[in-house]
């Protein structure tokens, strides 16, 4: 039986603080993106986080667990140190009912963190030590099994193999008939590779999830135009828009679907990660757009409601007057 989407992205344990925006300026951080950053500055920043909390994290790892809490099949690609982290993340994904379907290693770069600093305003800036997961490659991806759905993060493009593994994914969905989303992660994510982003979207993804920035930074445009551009050579484009909800195109449907908070917003981490899972398991269960959307809606709805990127409510109560 093949999983509904296997995951591909970067292992990352996140260690999220609450601060404000004087520490922000202090130490020369961000806000509201995601910065890479080397081990030096990753120490420099946790011995000056207050109380953090950490979790297992990185985007497509964040979606495969929402898939999984659903009720869905999903796996995860990546890589980890034979560390003390590189162990809690693995034992976190498959607590969830998540596969790890990555690698363990015991040379080289210690597992990946991400110093989280999130303002009052419930704004994340990221601040990502990469680790281990820049030695991710092609042969990351040997022997999976089979999946409807394979999903990449845009931000693995970065490492040393990225357009290699990016490619490598490509051919297994065009030789197994499966489809290939990917989500573009971050609008300087795309600039920065902004040709090669281009050409690999036009030439073999089929399911495309950005916020209006990427969106912006990929056509130049604004959103609603922006995704019609995009439904030109893309099967299903799905674009964010925080408060304002989000605008999605699948084939020839379309809708405008409502944000959906429980409750008073506290931090946006992964309300990104978690739409694309609901999206994905709606999409998996045969909804519509607007199915789908609200499903998404409501798990990213969730997420924005606490601290962290993982869900603290029962997703499939959450949804279960959406879909049987």
């Amino acid at each position: 039986m093949a999983l509904d989407v296997i995951y591909v992205g970067n292992a990352i344990v996140d260690v999220v603080a609450v601060s404000d925006d004087s520490f922000l300026q202090e130490h020369n951080v961000d806000k509201g993106g995601m910065n890479l950053i080397d081990e030096e500055r990753a120490l420099y920043l946790s011995e000056r986080l207050e109380n953090p909390t950490k979790m297992a994290g990185g985007s497509a790892a964040n979606s495969a667990v929402g898939m999984a809490l659903l009720g869905g099949e999903s796996g995860f690609v990546g890589e980890v140190a034979e560390d003390g982290l590189g162990h809690e993340f693995v034992s976190s994904l498959e607590d969830t009912g998540t596969a790890f379907l990555g690698k363990v290693t015991n040379d080289g770069l210690a597992t990946a963190r991400s110093m989280i600093i999130v303002t009052p305003d419930a704004v994340r800036s990221m601040n990502t030590f990469l680790g281990a997961c820049i030695q991710m490659g092609p042969t990351h991806l040997d022997n999976l099994p089979q999946a409807d759905v394979f999903y990449l993060e845009g931000y693995l493009f970065d490492a040393p193999e990225g357009p290699a593994l990016f490619a490598k994914v490509a051919q297994i969905a065009e030789e197994t008939g499966a489809k290939l989303a990917l989500s573009l992660s971050d609008a300087w994510c795309v600039e920065r590779h902004f040709e090669a982003f281009s050409t690999f979207i036009k030439d073999h993804v089929s399911i495309i999830f950005s916020n209006e920035d990427e969106a912006r930074a990929l056509t130049g445009k604004e959103y609603q135009d922006a995704g019609a551009e995009m439904a030109g050579y893309l099967d299903e484009v799905i674009i964010t828009r925080g408060a304002q909800g989000a605008f999605i195109i699948k084939g020839d449907d379309s809708a405008h679907v409502d944000a959906a908070p429980v409750g008073a917003v506290i931090d946006t981490t992964g309300a990104g990660d978690l739409f694309a899972a609901g999206y994905l398991y709606g999409r998996a269960r045969g909804a519509d757009a607007t199915i789908c959307g609200k499903i998404a809606s409501a798990l990213s709805g969730e997420i924005i409601c606490h601290y962290g990127a993982r869900p603290e409510a029962n997703l499939k109560a959450l949804i279960s007057d959406l879909i049987a």
